[in-house]
């Protein structure tokens, strides 16, 4: 009897642990929207898309999983880079820096919540439209 209930403790445990460390998807959406960099960047904007509960990056190079590595970091899987993603004074996230293939861009936030339905982009809300 005590083995089965170390064994029930054990898995529950382990259940709650791996609940702990995987990011729902509120906390993702923060992340999903569209970004731009400078005229003149090695790429125009980047599209950050929630999909399936995972965070995907997409520009006119490619797209990549994100892989979270910190607060506000990901890791560009695709492309062995970082995406940071940057906050302001309120804490909410108005750019982001990338740092990938020798490049280090900077681009401004223009759209929020980007999630893949279907198939289909869909845009939750515009910079500056609330």
């Amino acid at each position: 009897m005590k083995k089965l209930f170390f064994l029930f403790f054990a898995i529950v445990c382990s259940i709650t642990a791996f609940s702990q460390q995987t990011p729902s998807d509120s906390t993702f959406q923060q992340y999903a929207g569209k970004y731009k960099f400078p005229e003149g960047s090695v790429v125009t904007e980047v599209m950050v898309m929630l999909e399936g509960g995972n965070l995907t990056m997409s520009s006119s190079v490619g797209t990549s999983p994100l892989e979270k590595k910190e607060e506000d970091v990901f890791v560009i899987t695709q492309f062995q880079g970082t995406a940071k993603f940057n906050r302001d004074a309120s804490k909410k996230i108005i750019g982001i820096t990338i740092n990938a293939g020798g490049y280090l861009l900077e681009g401004s936030r223009t759209e929020e919540g980007l999630t893949l339905a279907s198939g289909r982009v869909m845009a939750l809300s515009k910079k500056g439209s609330r």
